[in-house]
């Protein structure tokens, strides 16, 4: 396994535009770590969108990127969010469940007001709000991947992450310029050969809105599972 901290506005992997990336940025790190000729073997098993930071996890070896990528489709690697969200959830927990439909032409993501998509879910629960309940803080537990999933869902919901361009409210000010709030703050799975469990973990940056938050809501937990029990 290679276990990395993904900084916003890295891609996950290279597209057609000249933007780093993680797979490339990781191998080339390799590659001089441990002066390894030729091509380095990386495997991605799953992406962060652009504007997400985080913790991210790539394969080492081909059995261990089998392994990685049957525990996603069975649901056993589990995958944790905070997120800066505008107003406040009726609820301190919750589970979201839509259909998901893609527009790959325009690369945006709505919510299926029939039975048509892909089914989405994920669990939240509310940590603190600040500023009269005009944001909230929400550790998430994203039990589907699918594309843009979180930000669409918690839109749809009424609550748009802080800073999201692209789904979040079109209005002027200084929320529209800062970055995406939202931090993939750890990965939980099995290690793919000794088959125990790993937990990786990362608090997000010290920048607006976080700060706003105090930090020992994520500094002083150990694992989010724990937070999910009831779930």
């Amino acid at each position: 396994l290679l276990v990395a901290l993904k900084q916003p506005g890295v891609l996950s992997q290279a597209d057609n535009s000249a933007s780093a990336d993680m797979l490339t940025l990781l191998r080339e790190d390799i590659r001089v770590r441990y002066a390894k000729p030729g091509n380095v073997y990386l495997g991605l098993v799953h992406r962060l969108d652009q504007p997400v930071g985080g913790v991210m996890v790539f394969a080492r070896t081909s059995k261990a990127a089998a392994r990685l990528s049957e525990q996603i489709r069975q649901h056993q690697m589990e995958k944790y969010y905070l997120a800066v969200v505008t107003g406040k959830p009726d609820t301190a927990a919750d589970c979201l469940q839509d259909n998901l439909v893609k527009d790959r032409r325009r690369n945006l993501v709505r919510v299926s007001q029939d039975e048509h998509g892909l089914p989405a879910r994920l669990t939240f629960r509310l940590l603190a709000t600040v500023q009269a309940g005009m944001l909230s803080l929400l550790v998430i537990r994203l039990e589907t991947g699918r594309p843009h999933q979180i930000r669409v869902q918690l839109a749809h919901a009424g609550w748009p992450i802080y800073g999201d361009r692209r789904y979040g409210r079109q209005t002027s000010g200084s929320q529209q310029s800062q970055d995406l709030a939202l931090f993939s703050t750890e990965l939980a799975m099995k290690h793919p050969i000794r088959q125990e469990r790993l937990f990786f973990k990362a608090d997000p940056p010290s920048t607006l809105p976080w700060t706003l938050f105090e930090a020992g809501l994520w500094t002083g937990q150990t694992d989010w599972a724990d937070f999910f029990t009831d779930f």
